[in-house]
């Protein structure tokens, strides 16, 4: 284990950790966070973890590797550490402004925020947290909606070993990662401009057009129509790191249809593979649309939205809490913004779907298994380890039925290896037994099968919301500490894809060989 080299890349992240924990520093400051009567805690929260973070950084900078280079367990053990170091430090600050007082729940809320998962233990106003503080919580779902390696990828040196190809492939979400053009580093660097792209274009547009209804008597006096940029902000790094903390109550209820349409359009856009937005870029405009999983995707979508529109029309669903029906535009708008927000697992809501009818309810929970493309920022098994996995199916089945078939699963226009289907039906089979298992711990809790169970699979793929006890108006806050560290746990497998997780604590990667 090349431990020198590994500790120097985990000092550049935390250096960069200490320069993200700037923003919401000056954020503080801007909305004059500061007092005597606070004891600058709400400075403090922000400018201690900068200079301890700097400091550490800075001194593991000081070995010198002998090897500079990573094999692929080191690479992957390293991005897990990452991650958990990264959470370990983000959750400093909730704890010293008082804001989350207690650090093993300041540690969830952080690690649902870098994860893009979107599960709070917040069940009071959230509008009482500090503005620094919402910020920081929103802004971590833009660091982890692409990857804070993929960043730092960007700096390391390219090299002819695959190092920086094991820290793509361990951060990236989906079963295969490849170069879009030959050097690395070019590629990280189009992927941010693309992420970066995007995410100005939305924060655009939200600021241009009506977002919240500021007059609404449910919100009034909570929520002021002069922070309307900084809401645009919020909301927009939710959506591009598709992650869903709320920063008023009742997610995005009292946001305007405006807002909702757009927010929809855009989690789609983040849902995409971002390959695809390179390809058009350069013109190649008939590669995208002969892209299996998009089609599949947008397929996906259609029907999802078809169903649960007419479930909503045909029962009568009523407003939350109120007793009118839904109209039909507003039964097609949270239709298409539950489908959107779930899809590429970022957890918004604009109605309390835990009372929509039954089929509704079933349809967002197979959402919730399949996720959106590959290659973007959303959570799930991903749409194209499920179009492999039914193909690998059918082959399969055709060899038992004719022995002398010759097997072979296209995706893409390409034939895969035996090893790429048999790689994602393990996949999805560990995916299957750490839902139960986490299931089976949180029964313990006492909370109830349904809410064990949609809590593990919105941790594990990095929804947030889940349903009953876990439902979209509700929150963790009620689980104990260990249950807690377990769904903490659970949303980093999620992230990560299982293997850096597994591969981190297995006692075989950190032997001298």
């Amino acid at each position: 284990m090349n431990y020198k080299l590994l500790g120097k890349i985990l000092g550049k992240i935390m250096i960069l950790e200490g320069v993200l924990m700037i923003a919401p520093l000056i954020v503080s400051i801007i909305y004059k966070e500061y007092s005597y009567a606070y004891g600058y805690r709400y400075i403090l929260a922000f400018a201690i973890p900068i200079v301890v973070l700097f400091t550490i950084g800075i001194l593991l900078q000081i070995p010198k590797p002998k090897r500079r280079s990573l094999y692929q367990k080191e690479g992957f053990a390293l991005v897990a550490t990452v991650w958990i170091v990264m959470a370990l430090f983000g959750a400093i600050p909730f704890v010293i402004n008082r804001d989350i007082p207690n650090y093993i729940d300041a540690c969830f809320e952080i690690m649902s925020g870098f994860t893009t998962t979107g599960a709070s233990i917040i069940d009071y106003d959230i509008t009482s947290l500090a503005h620094s503080s919402l910020f920081w919580r929103s802004f971590s779902h833009w660091i982890g909606g692409m990857g804070i390696l993929v960043f730092v990828l960007i700096f390391i040196p390219e090299s002819n070993d695959g190092s920086a190809m094991h820290l793509l492939r361990a951060e990236s979400p989906g079963p295969q990662v490849g170069k879009i053009v030959s050097k690395m580093r070019a590629t990280t660097r189009i992927l941010y401009l693309i992420y970066i792209g995007l995410t100005v274009l939305e924060i655009v547009v939200l600021s241009a057009g009506p977002l919240i209804q500021y007059d609404n008597p449910a919100i009034a006096g909570s929520v002021s129509s002069n922070d309307k940029f900084f809401h645009a902000l919020l909301t927009t790094f939710g959506s591009a790191g598709t992650g869903g903390f709320g920063f008023i109550p009742n997610s995005m209820e009292y946001f305007t249809p405006f807002a909702q349409y757009t927010i929809s359009i855009f989690l789609l856009l983040f849902g995409c593979n971002f390959t695809l937005y390179f390809l058009i870029l350069i013109g190649k405009i008939k590669d995208v649309l002969r892209s299996e999983e998009l089609r599949t995707y947008t397929t996906m979508i259609v029907v999802a939205v078809g169903i649960i529109f007419a479930s909503l029309l045909i029962n009568g669903t009523l407003r939350t809490g109120g007793t009118e029906a839904l109209s039909v535009e507003e039964s097609f708008r949270h239709s298409l913004f539950q489908v959107a927000s779930i899809i590429t697992t970022t957890g918004f809501s604009t109605q309390n779907f835990d009372m929509w009818p039954q089929i509704a309810k079933v349809v967002l929970v197979l959402l919730m298994f399949t996720g959106a493309m590959a290659g973007s920022t959303a959570g799930g098994i991903k749409i194209s380890r499920l179009v492999i996995a039914f193909k690998g199916i059918y082959v399969k089945i055709r060899k038992l039925i004719n022995p002398r078939y010759v097997p072979k699963t296209k995706f893409e226009g390409k034939t895969l290896e035996e090893k790429t289907t048999n790689d994602v039906f393990a996949f999805i089979s560990l995916y299957i037994f750490i839902i139960l298992g986490v299931t089976f711990v949180l029964s313990f809790d006492g909370h109830g099968f349904f809410s064990d169970f949609s809590s593990t699979l919105a941790c594990i793929s990095n929804i947030g919301p889940g349903f009953d006890f876990v439902g979209p108006y509700a929150s963790y806050a009620d689980y104990n500490y260990f249950s807690k560290i377990l769904l903490t746990i659970t949303m980093l497998i999620g992230r990560l894809e299982i293997l850096p997780v597994l591969i981190l604590f297995s006692p075989r990667t950190w032997k001298r060989t």
